[in-house]
């Protein structure tokens, strides 16, 4: 029972169909606004992978590259990639933890926590 995905040229909305039978004929209409001019368009795939592939991912150099530790920005999109790779549910407030750190570490004033430091 495959699942269709079809968009809409009136509304330029995409709608998913579960089509049970793939041996009749199937005419889209869009969920959103009924219209019924639908190209069918190719889905998104997911595949599964074990956990130690999923590591060997992240251990893997080319990912690495743009990665400065020095850098709270690229360090949260470092763990947000991480998190994302991993297949933690790392909850809604994962993203206003690492913004609300960012901002920590540039004392809310746009100085990093060594640079203001260093003015001491």
């Amino acid at each position: 029972m495959p699942i269709y995905e079809y968009f809409c040229q009136e509304c330029k909305k995409v709608s998913s169909y579960l089509v049970l039978n793939i041996h009749q004929p199937f005419r889209p209409k869009c969920k959103r606004c009924s219209g019924s001019k639908m190209t069918r368009i190719l889905s998104r795939v997911a595949r599964i992978r074990s956990e130690e592939s999923r590591l060997e991912s992240l251990a893997d150099p080319r990912h690495l590259g743009d990665i400065d530790e020095k850098d709270p920005s690229s360090m949260a999109r470092w763990m947000k990639r991480m998190g994302k790779e991993l297949g933690e549910d790392v909850g809604e407030d994962f993203d206003a933890m690492v913004d609300e750190a960012m901002e920590e570490e540039r004392g809310g004033d746009g100085i990093s926590g060594e640079d203001r430091d260093e003015s001491l």
